[in-house]
């Protein structure tokens, strides 16, 4: 763990300052889709080479990013960003890593034919260049992981930072052309202006993290170029308190999640249903486990703060809106302290009750240190309520693997389910991570992002001395007439007969 204590920002700052970008985002893409299309796809060792330098450069230098972020929210735990964003991501990367032989592989079909002169393959081939968006909530992570699974299929790679957390960019930047030659991989760093340069750009695939508006607004841009994209968002991330619930594990849990990185993180829950006969003692228990975690705010250096100031007066004003409205706010202020507080962007943990839809907070992604919580007498209530809003990009369950539990996963749609703990569904490495509907599109993680940046390519040819698909063409003998019309008879009857055996 690094130490607490570690050098000045100034430092950190002067080493990571980069010299202005001599070539446009444009004439970067240029330069390594040229190398790319000369050099041909990487073989295995050179795909975990790549890897194995973008660890490299993350962790030689991981005392320093993780104090840029540090020093770009104003105050963040040194030490949960170093488990969040460098710990958090290795066993995916690991499992990536380990697994490249077997993904390249070509998946051989026809088998059979093959003696008789028909081969078929279907070959996992690289894009070519992947643009790759990263967010500012965990600028780290969010865009080495991808980079890595494109890495791992065989691709260059372009990364935009987020100009929300400059120190961290600038750094990123700064250590990249240590580890790798500009046409592997380039850093880009600038504001909006070049973020929506760098969208527009001809990519062979474009990996965007972030929220749903700007998601929309990247995949309107990419698509004028006809460019796929990978949209990983957020949402209001639903909970259920099950029925016979450990209400006091549930409600501290809960809680917990609730503060990760302040509530900036896209998988925290947004709010909780909670049986109307015990929401009384999960706010209770919820209230005293925020109190217990932070007995101090204003000085306290591991209680994260808003980003930025936008963010800020965005999470107070849902508070204030909810309030004006007729919600029940119960702010955890520690005592002797005043919050909100403008000068550290700090925001008390906060629980809403009463919440109805005429509340901005109703609908509105929260993304801070806010828990709204709502009753239900029915189970049938918290599903409807789930499936009229935007599909979440994970739905939490508290409570056993019952039935209930079943019907929740079959009856609801999100990207992910975890039951009983914070981003469970996250746990397995092999296991793809990814929205649905509003939540994004397409997954990562495992395979599944060794497939997001993979074009599979059918291969097939022959050595019969007859051309198989050549009874296509003119003139068509009689005995071709009768063989069809056979093969559509079959076909008919077949297809009747299954329909019959249904009803």
């Amino acid at each position: 763990m690094p130490d607490e204590g570690a050098e000045s920002m100034s430092a950190i700052e002067e080493r990571a300052a980069v010299q202005p970008q001599r070539e446009g985002p444009a004439e970067l893409l240029a330069a390594q889709r040229r190398s790319f299309i000369a050099d041909g796809p990487p073989d295995i060792a050179l795909r975990r080479n790549r890897i194995d330098r973008l660890l490299a450069m993350v962790l030689d230098n991981s005392e320093d990013f993780v104090a840029a972020t540090a020093a770009d929210y104003g105050s963040r735990s040194r030490s949960a960003a170093f488990f969040a964003e460098i710990l958090g991501m290795l066993s995916v990367i690991e499992h990536t890593r380990a697994h490249v032989p077997q993904w390249m592989r070509a998946t051989k079909l026809m088998r059979v034919a093959r003696f008789a002169g028909l081969r078929a393959e279907v070959v996992p081939s690289p894009l070519g260049v992947i643009g790759v968006i990263g967010p500012w909530n965990f600028p780290i992570q969010l865009t080495v992981l991808p980079a890595a699974a494109a890495f791992a299929a065989g691709n260059r790679v372009m990364i935009k930072m987020s100009e929300v957390t400059p120190r961290t960019a600038e750094l990123m930047a700064a250590s990249a052309p240590k580890y790798f030659d500009p046409t592997e991989l380039q850093v880009v760093t600038g504001g909006p202006d070049v973020a929506a340069e760098f969208a527009g750009l001809p990519f062979d695939h474009l990996f965007f993290t972030g929220s749903p508006s700007i998601g929309a607004l990247v995949a309107r841009a990419a698509s004028d170029n006809l460019v796929p994209v990978t949209l990983e968002l957020g949402g209001k991330n639903p909970v259920v308190v099950a029925p016979g619930a450990d209400i006091e594990r549930a409600a501290s849990r809960i809680a917990q999640a609730r503060m990760v990185n302040g509530g900036q993180v896209c998988v925290c829950p947004d709010y909780v249903f909670v049986p109307d006969a015990e929401v009384d003692r999960f706010v209770a228990v919820a209230r005293k486990t925020l109190t217990n975690l932070f007995p101090t705010i204003l000085g306290n250096p591991d209680y994260c703060s808003s980003v930025n100031q936008a963010n800020f007066d965005r999470v107070v004003g849902l508070i204030a809106d909810a309030r004006a409205h007729g919600a029940r706010i119960d702010s955890v202020v520690p005592a002797g302290e005043i919050l909100p507080d403008p000068g550290s962007r700090k925001i008390a943990p906060t629980i809403v009750r009463d919440v109805d839809d005429r509340m901005k907070i109703a609908s509105e992604e929260v993304f801070g240190p806010v828990l709204a919580v709502r009753g239900y007498s029915r189970l049938t209530e918290a599903i409807e309520h789930i499936n009229a809003n935007p599909s979440p990009l994970v739905a939490y369950w508290f409570g056993p693997d019952d039935a209930d539990f079943r019907h929740f996963v079959g009856h609801t749609r999100s990207g992910g389910v975890a039951r009983n703990d914070f981003a469970a569904h996250m746990i397995p490495s092999e296991a793809p991570f990814g929205g649905v509907g509003r939540s994004g599109t397409g997954a990562y993680h495992g395979k599944a992002g060794f497939d997001a940046f993979s074009h599979y390519r059918t291969v097939v040819g022959t050595d019969l001395p007859f051309s198989v698909t050549g009874q296509a063409a003119r003139p068509f003998s009689a005995a071709m007439r009768v063989s069809a019309d056979l093969s559509l008879r079959r076909a008919r009857s077949r297809t009747a007969a299954r329909l019959k055996k249904f009803r």
